[in-house]
């Protein structure tokens, strides 16, 4: 049994630029590991943190001599590819899976670990997306090199497809007419969990070719998810309400309409909703134990999920600090429609002054000095949040000139202050979801460049609502608002 991997062994990674890939690689590169990385694009991965660590290897996993020179030296070998989304996903998958199988086998791969879907309780009712995930299983574990097969159902974490698509349901609608398919058991897990068991691979010794089932601690119904997912981010509750007449195809349909996942992908998913996905053993600690702390209840696995809208979208960067932040974060390779909803406003202005009178405007900001663009519309806006019970616009400030970070500047707090480089303030007001400002003064040959970034993070669907309707004024005032203060800079 082993805990912790730690072995170095030469491991190739597929699908690096992919939802689990691309958090699995710095991991094992973390536990002491060679890693190589298949990918057809090596420029996909020029520039992740931890790209100078791993060797980059350019590969189709449909090319059979491009593949054994991947594989030529490999030892254990994470196949996490599938062409789920694309016409004939099915066909594809088969020859990939068949094509890698093979070349394993001639390099001398000692372990294939792979990570599927739910084993269907018979093939010839199983959704396309299932029975594709079972036909890779088992290509994979009779090519005559040991495989491990790790069989998840829905992974909690942001940019996760089965988790988006219960994300953007759950927080845009508040009444659902929903399919049958809501009252069936599911068992998720966290997406840490299923990189702690992955990692742990690397390193178990001796042959084994068999699948286990990986879950959660928790059994829900697709109603109980959303249902606690609502809970968690904060939202009313939800009304659920499930018909007869509503099939998998219409379903996808809806779900297309609904969220931002593509419809390609959306019908195979909610195609294997219809089957129960429940793990019948735990075989698994056997090899792997569980982590440390045990598995992440499905509560705190979407809380971990969502708190990475203002991690990463707000406050700081995927690429700043270590490269093995919180694995439910999203990453730049996540698809576009992943990682839940942020809107976000931007201004840049040039300024003739230096960067010091830039700041001085910038720090001065609120209170007597106001916000340089219509006070017309922050008076009626300090009035509306008055009248649904805010807190209004004049709290003022503390200090004419000097902001700390915690204090109050009119209906706004202070999260963060650079003193001469950055201000960002979070809005206090009653909104229907969550607001930065941030301000920066930034250097340039001529002067001074005054960059401005409103971001909102919406709540329901109310918040979008309230993006949507407002998004025209909030562009003219904040647009008003970088240059006033551009120009005051100049002035001053």
């Amino acid at each position: 049994m082993v805990g912790r991997a730690g072995s170095g062994r030469q491991v190739l990674v597929t699908g690096a630029t992919g939802y689990i890939g691309g958090r699995l690689a710095p991991r094992l590169i973390e536990a002491g590991h060679r890693v190589r990385c298949l990918t057809r694009s090596a420029v996909r991965l020029r520039d992740v943190p931890w790209a100078e660590q791993a060797e980059i290897a350019e590969a189709d996993v449909l090319d059979h001599a491009s593949t054994r020179r991947a594989l030529r030296g490999v030892e254990v070998a994470y196949y996490l590819v599938h062409s789920l989304g694309s016409p004939g996903f099915e066909d594809t998958d088969r020859r990939a899976a068949q094509t890698f199988a093979d070349a394993a086998r001639q390099e001398g791969v000692r372990r294939i670990v792979y990570l599927g879907g739910p084993a269907p309780d018979r093939t010839d009712g199983a959704s396309a997306h299932l029975r594709s995930r079972d036909e890779v299983a088992r290509i994979l574990a009779t090519s005559g090199v040991p495989t491990v097969t790790l069989r998840a159902a829905v992974i909690i974490g942001s940019g996760s497809a089965s988790f988006e698509m219960l994300r953007h349901l759950t927080e845009r609608l508040p009444v659902m007419v929903t399919p049958r398919w809501v009252g069936n058991r599911i068992q998720p897990i966290a997406v840490r969990d299923v990189l702690h068991y992955l990692v742990g691979w690397a390193s178990v010794p001796g042959d084994v070719n068999r699948s286990f089932g990986i879950g959660g601690p928790d059994v829900l119904t697709y109603r109980e998810m959303m249902s606690r997912y609502a809970r968690v981010a904060g939202l009313n509750r939800r009304v659920v309400v499930p018909v007869r007449t509503l099939s998998p195809w219409l379903s996808s349909l809806w779900v297309g309409l609904v969220t931002p996942v593509p419809g390609a992908i959306a019908t195979p998913l909610v195609e294997s909703l219809v089957h129960e996905a429940v793990c019948h053993e735990h075989d698994i600690v056997k090899y792997v134990t569980d982590p440390t702390g045990g598995l992440k209840p499905f509560d705190e696995a979407v809380r971990l999920a969502l708190l990475r809208i203002r991690d990463a979208e707000v406050e700081t960067h995927w690429s700043t600090g270590s490269w093995t932040r919180a694995p439910a974060e999203p990453l730049p390779t996540d698809p576009d429609w992943s990682g839940g909803d942020v809107y976000v406003d931007e201004h840049s202005e040039r300024v003739k002054a230096p960067p010091s009178a830039l700041w001085e405007v910038v720090s001065g900001i609120g209170g007597d000095n106001g916000w340089y663009s219509s006070d017309l519309a922050w008076t009626a806006r300090g009035l509306l949040d008055k009248a649904v019970g805010g807190i209004g616009l004049r709290r003022g400030r503390r200090d004419p000139a000097v902001l700390r970070a915690g204090e109050t500047v009119d209906f706004w707090r202070v999260e963060e202050v650079e003193p001469g480089r950055l201000l960002r303030l979070r809005a206090e007001m009653q909104l229907p979801g969550r607001a930065w400002l941030e301000m920066r003064v930034c250097d340039d040959p001529r002067g001074s460049r005054y960059e401005q970034r409103s971001v909102f993070v919406p709540r329901g669907l109310a918040g979008h609502l309230y993006w949507r309707t407002t998004a025209p004024l909030h562009t003219l005032v904040f647009g008003d608002m970088a240059r006033n203060i551009a120009r005051a800079a100049e002035r001053a």
